[in-house]
């Protein structure tokens, strides 16, 4: 009875005109009127009921096909949301790959060196650089050969050179105490260089460092070059090119991690190496201008640009201390070899 309800409230016009054209007409043939013009009349309203009954049934149709419409249009809609969920998890996965991917691409060039293979690649590091960040302890390798043959070839290419360099602090000796046990509990024989470490040999190692950062720079002008005295010892070696990052431990026969410039892991290191300057003390390399160095530095030229560096010498440095502070920045030994 309420469906009957419905359908009648939907379709009341058509059933009204329906049921007068049915009335009017049984009516009009009833009385049996031969006019013209009723005739016309039965006949319009017959056509007028018939339009009516068109109306119904197609309102009938119509009504399943709506609701079919509606239910393809919920299962499309449904369908619609699944397949963006679907889509969503696809792009993650492509992610996932993508984030994959790179980190193998990236783990493919972290090379494993050791042995020879170290001061080969640094030999290649050092052929075409127009840069170089170091991090370490005394800077022996730095003295011995990263310095003298990037500035040759920054001078015989006449273009600028940048270094950033960060070594011990000698004055500290607590800081060079504990480097200098360390490399003793490593190994207990003499280095490349032939000698053993000891705390007054760091300290030495680390002065020696910084005059011949000063010596290199009053002989090459365009040699930009940015010195840190740390604080604390570091167990790695760090020397960043224009083409690799090198990490290396203190013992040259150990491995090495090799990485190209290329990769992000390049510019994490190039970031943490000057930050890690930022945080040491800084030498005033600038003001070595004021003590001046020979190309044969006597002790009095020596102990003067410590002095003009704000620096100081071990208490009870002799001048034969001195000397082998000048042998050791300008004739350092390989520790490679």
């Amino acid at each position: 009875m309420t469906r009957f309800a419905i359908w009648l409230g939907k379709n009341l016009d058509a059933v009204i005109a329906l049921t007068i054209a049915i009335v009017v007409a049984v009516i009009s043939l009833g009385l049996k009127i031969p006019d013209e013009s009723q005739v016309v009349n039965s006949a319009i309203l017959a056509v007028i009921g018939l339009l009516a009954s068109s109306i119904l049934r197609d309102r009938g149709r119509r009504i399943p096909v709506e609701a079919e419409v509606r239910d393809t249009l919920r299962a499309s809609s449904a369908t619609l949301d699944g397949l963006g969920e679907r889509l969503e998890r696809i792009e993650r996965f492509e992610g996932v790959i993508s984030d994959t991917k790179r980190a193998l691409d990236e783990t493919a060039v972290v090379r494993v060196i050791s042995g020879a293979q170290v001061g080969q690649v640094l030999a290649e590091a050092r052929r075409d650089t127009d840069r170089w960040f170091f991090k370490g302890g005394t800077g022996t390798y730095i003295r011995a050969r990263t310095l003298p043959e990037c500035v040759a070839a920054a001078r015989r290419e006449r273009r600028t050179l940048l270094f950033r360099v960060e070594i011990l602090d000698p004055t500290n000796v607590e800081v060079c105490e504990a480097y200098a046990r360390h490399r003793r509990s490593v190994s207990e024989e003499p280095d490349g260089t032939g000698e053993q470490w000891t705390t007054e040999r760091t300290r030495k190692e680390a002065y020696a460092t910084i005059l011949a950062a000063c010596w290199h720079k009053q002989r090459f002008g365009m040699l930009d070059i940015d010195m840190g005295l740390s604080q604390t010892m570091t167990t790695l070696r760090y020397d960043l090119s224009k083409s690799w990052v090198v990490v290396t431990r203190d013992d040259p026969r150990g491995e090495a991690l090799v990485i190209a410039a290329d990769k992000f892991y390049y510019g994490w290191y190039s970031a943490e190496l000057q930050v890690s300057l930022d945080q040491a003390r800084r030498v005033p390399i600038e003001q070595a201008r004021l003590a001046p160095l020979d190309d044969e530095p006597t002790v009095e030229e020596a102990r003067k640009l410590f002095e003009v560096l704000g620096i100081e010498l071990a208490r009870g440095y002799t001048d034969r201390d001195v000397v082998e502070i000048i042998r050791k920045a300008l004739r350092a030994k390989d520790p490679f070899e």
